[in-house]
């Protein structure tokens, strides 16, 4: 991970840094404001070596300068605390005043800090006092030789001991900046960790890299689509729509060398937003003069019929088992060349009647009358009914959906069209958040916009309702992308528009 994909990491979880800073001051500021102030009292020793069998100042002061080291260690001892619990007016065990003590030794100097820190500053002046006492006679007992009279080196008090009112502990800024700091470093920690073991796709880049397939357009997060889903009829100029036409383009441009006119989209497993992305794509051919049409071949959750508001209890599974021809079921819609064959009644074995001679012959006979024939096909890991289908494609589309897909699933997808040589044309990366970085999609808004249906207001615009089955479909081989269906398909499309 580079600084680049870092700083994007932490822009994604943006809330766990602040969450983090949040939790680390509020833990800080509790702590400063339930902590019990500490106050100080300082004295300083000055050691030194009377000269008793030393001749040389030099000499002198390295034996003093060894000596205040050792006596660091005599301030923490328990034979000080001991002499200091036994002075009147000092009311603690010696074991508390050993733990008040702390010394220093000044670098390059006979000079020894001692500190003293209580609750109560008076307490602390009167520890220190009776340390400045107590610890000179003890150093004058140790350095004495027996029989002696002079010590060999001696102490004295060169400044202090001093009274402070003012407490050196806590220090509200010190600590609430050390939160701050604190917590900044673990949001960032936390967010670079979630990046780092998120095992879904949430970037274009990610999902090219794990298929080795391009990435047609990233169509983003729309609010309305789940009661709505007919974007491109709705509200045309939206940034859903922008997606959906940019998906559209590319499809035409994926292979220059072979026309594509059978294209199944699927996704790995539910709710990932291949239905809409096929309705909505079918309506943005539809749009550009193409004739299209729309099968609904997932069989055990059809939902397009729903979508169009058309009659779905006859249809595809109806045709495959030989009880209707598919002129007699496919429905028109809409203003433009747009046909919808739905998926029929539920069938006890889906996947037997989408592998079947019927199927195949369906989308020979179908593949020769429109130009764009889109199948939407069940998901490919909980059921084989897609790789079936995609089997008479000239390809797939893969439908991924923007931070819940898993890319183990992903994987297992593709694995499983490759392996029965199922062509993938790309995926498209769905239910992006509106507004991020590596979008491959501009909307311009102009002029006026259709009013839609708006998820904040609970009310929903009338769903356009679908034709009766009627047998006015294109008859005989196209001649090519934009050409008009038969006078009689004119005519059937006029009265729906004006049904419309």
């Amino acid at each position: 991970m580079d600084w680049r994909e870092a700083l994007r990491a932490v822009a994604r979880h943006w809330w766990l840094v602040v969450v983090a800073t949040v939790a680390s001051v509020g833990i800080a500021g509790v702590l400063t404001a339930t902590a019990v102030p500490q106050y100080r009292s300082t004295l300083t020793f000055f050691v030194s070596a009377p000269g008793q069998g030393v001749t040389e100042s030099y000499q002198g002061g390295l034996f003093s300068q060894q000596r205040v080291k050792s006596y660091a260690a005599l301030l923490t001892g328990d034979r000080l605390a001991s002499a200091i619990a036994s002075s009147p007016g000092i009311d603690l065990p010696a074991s508390a005043i050993r733990s008040k003590i702390s010394g220093r030794v000044v670098p390059d100097s006979v000079l020894l800090e001692v500190t003293v820190t209580d609750t109560d500053p008076h307490r602390a002046r009167a520890i220190a006092a009776e340390l400045a006492r107590d610890f000179v006679v003890l150093v004058e007992t140790l350095e004495t030789p027996p029989g002696a009279r002079t010590p060999a080196a001696t102490v004295s008090v060169v400044s202090g001991p001093t009274l402070n009112l003012t407490p050196v502990s806590p220090q509200p800024v010190r600590n609430l900046g050390v939160g701050l700091v604190l917590g900044l470093l673990l949001g960032v920690a936390a967010a670079l960790a979630r990046s780092a073991l998120d095992v879904t796709i949430s970037s274009a880049d990610q999902l090219r890299q794990l298929i080795h397939a391009p990435v047609l357009s990233a169509i983003p997060l729309e609010a309305a689509a789940k009661g709505s889903p007919l974007i491109m009829s709705e509200d045309p100029q939206s940034t859903f729509a922008e997606a959906v036409r940019h998906l559209r383009t590319n499809l035409r441009y994926v292979d220059v060398d072979h026309e594509l006119r059978v294209m199944v989209i699927t996704s790995s497993v539910e709710s990932e937003g291949k239905s809409t992305t096929a309705v909505n794509l079918a309506l943005a051919f539809a749009r550009a003069g193409q004739r299209v049409l729309l099968i609904e071949a997932d069989l055990r959750r059809p939902k397009i019929s729903d979508y169009l508001g058309i009659e779905g209890a006859v249809g595809l599974s109806n045709v495959l088992a030989g009880l209707a021809e598919y002129e007699d079921v496919v429905q028109p819609w809409g203003r433009h060349e747009f046909w919808v064959l739905p998926g029929g009644f539920v069938p006890p074995n889906p996947s037997e009647l989408l592998g079947s001679r019927m199927m195949a012959e369906l989308v020979a006979r179908v593949r020769q009358r429109f130009d764009v024939v889109l199948i939407d096909a069940p998901p490919l890991l909980p059921v084989t009914d897609a790789a079936v289908v995609a089997k008479l494609a000239d390809g797939a589309v893969l439908a991924v959906r923007h931070g819940s897909t898993s890319r183990a699933r992903i994987t297992a997808a593709a694995t499983s069209l490759r392996t029965i040589d199922v062509r993938i044309l790309g995926t498209v990366l769905t239910m992006t958040p509106v507004g991020r970085r590596g979008a491959y999609y501009y909307a311009y808004r102009y002029g006026s916009t259709p009013t839609r249906r708006r998820w904040f207001t609970g009310r929903l615009l009338p769903k356009p309702a679908g034709r009766a089955p009627t047998s006015a479909v294109p008859a005989g081989p196209t001649a090519g992308a934009g050409t008009h269906p038969p006078s009689a398909v004119a005519a059937g499309n006029e009265s729906v528009t004006a049904e419309r």
